[in-house]
């Protein structure tokens, strides 16, 4: 008897929506040209599996809720961007360039959690043992055991796991992986939504921490279906330039803790290193009493983040100014030039423009504002603004400087750093409540329009 034929759908390979048919432009995403011809994978719950478990819903009030079980991963930038450490059971995904650092990071934690007794299973599906242990050598020495796989068969990953039940696994990466079942190529939206249902599934059963590791495309986002982000509990993005020593350990999602948190690290020749300070990290080698260089702060979650705001302004040789901005939105750099045209009555419309946010940062915060205008005028009327000074706050369209949130978190780092002045928005300078002591010495100044920093300059 023949079979039958397989059948095929097709899928987005940006949001995995699926259809039956090719379609020009994917109905929920909006992206052109994302649909992929997929074989469809068959469920593997059977009719006498349904009704076998019947479950009632229980009332809100007979719930209990108890503390998460977390384990210090011995990595405190690490602990931080998780929420405190790692909840027994849950699914991670780190995503990153290639080269960035995605499984030195894992490997550091693999040998901090062998060393305090933890069963740690680290599984390749793209270097051999070999390589692993060359680089696991280049870290330093491991005091306890680390349990290695290279395997890309999910199927024999999940036996194994099943029999040994470490206490963390980590799987690099998501995109070798695959099921002989779904009979898609390896990485492909069948197989990656597949192989992460099946480790979600590992991980809530068993009570396992999972680490999954995902390629990101050009454009910064991880490769693959966006329902894997959202099926994972959390998600960390590795940033950083390749070219320069400073990494970036990013939380945008987290079911455990808050998003947005920030940790930095340094790569050094033995690893990745910890920076404790961040702020004082991001202002070395900074100019003293230049023009057009100024200390603005930023929130990073719940840490304060200083930066240096750099701006050049000059006079342009062609009929359309040249407008650059790096590390910061180009558009809002635009508006914010024309606010200065429009309210302080300064032609910007001849001359090129060009912002850098140093250190590598990309800040999009409205906080940043001040520092922007502030680094423009600065550069254009070549004064330099004292370099003792922080300025931070949000300009509106028609010249007013709006509060920001967390402004005594943000005085307060800037006290400890040895600030002297301090250019905030008048509404937040009223709410302060930080006593002399805790300024060390810092002048507050509070302005209430961008007229007001023409003065200040």
């Amino acid at each position: 008897m023949a079979k039958g034929k397989n059948k095929t759908a097709f899928f987005c390979k940006d949001c995995g929506f699926e259809s039956v048919k090719w379609l020009g432009q994917c109905p929920s995403c909006h992206e052109w040209n994302t649909f992929v011809e997929e074989p469809v994978v068959k469920s593997s719950v059977g009719k006498e599996r349904l009704g076998i478990r019947k479950k009632e819903p229980s009332k809100l009030s007979e719930v209990s809720i108890t503390e998460e079980e977390r384990t210090l991963t011995g990595i405190g930038e690490f602990d931080r961007v998780l929420g405190g450490g790692i909840v027994t059971g849950s699914l991670v995904l780190v995503g990153g360039d290639p080269g960035i650092g995605k499984s030195t990071l894992l490997l550091q934690m693999c040998r901090k959690l062998a060393a305090i007794g933890k069963n740690v299973l680290y599984v390749s599906g793209e270097e051999s043992i070999k390589q692993i242990k060359m680089r696991a050598d280049r870290l330093g020495k491991f005091e306890k055991e680390l349990l290695l796989l290279s395997e890309t068969d999910l199927d024999i990953v999940v036996e194994i796991v099943t029999e040994r039940k470490p206490d963390v696994v980590i799987i690099d990466s998501i995109q070798t992986m695959y099921r002989e079942e779904v009979g898609s190529a390896p990485g492909s939206v069948s197989q990656v939504r597949e192989t992460t249902s099946t480790l979600m599934r590992l991980a809530k059963e068993l009570a396992i921490s999972v680490f999954v590791v995902g390629h990101v495309t050009k454009e910064g986002v991880v490769a693959g279906p966006r329902v894997l982000e959202h099926m994972v509990d959390t998600v960390l993005y590795f940033e950083g330039d390749g070219s320069a020593s400073y990494r970036f350990l990013r939380g945008v999602k987290n079911r455990f803790g808050s998003t947005n948190e920030i940790g930095v690290f340094e790569m050094r020749g033995n690893g990745l290193t910890e920076v404790a300070n961040p702020s004082e990290y991001m202002l070395q080698g900074k100019p003293e009493n230049e023009p057009g260089s100024v200390v603005a702060c930023s929130m990073e979650g719940t840490r304060p983040i200083l930066v240096e705001v750099q701006a050049l302004v000059c006079q342009t040789n062609f009929n359309m100014p040249r407008r650059t901005a790096a590390g910061t939105d180009y558009n809002r750099v635009n508006l914010l030039m024309a606010v200065i045209e429009k309210r302080l009555g300064i032609r910007l419309g001849d001359c090129d423009a060009y912002i850098n946010v140093a250190g590598g940062m990309r800040i999009n915060e409205p906080a940043l504002d001040l520092g922007i205008i502030a680094a423009l005028l600065s550069s254009y009327r070549n004064l330099a603004l004292d370099s003792r000074t922080i300025c931070f706050g949000e300009v509106g369209l028609v010249g007013e400087v709006r509060a920001v949130n967390m402004a005594e978190q943000r005085v307060l780092e800037a006290a400890k750093l040895g600030f002297r002045r301090c250019i905030l928005p008048q509404v937040n300078k009223k709410q302060l409540e930080i006593s002399t002591e805790m300024l060390n010495g810092m002048q507050l100044i509070g302005i209430q329009t961008i007229h007001e920093i023409l003065g200040v300059l």
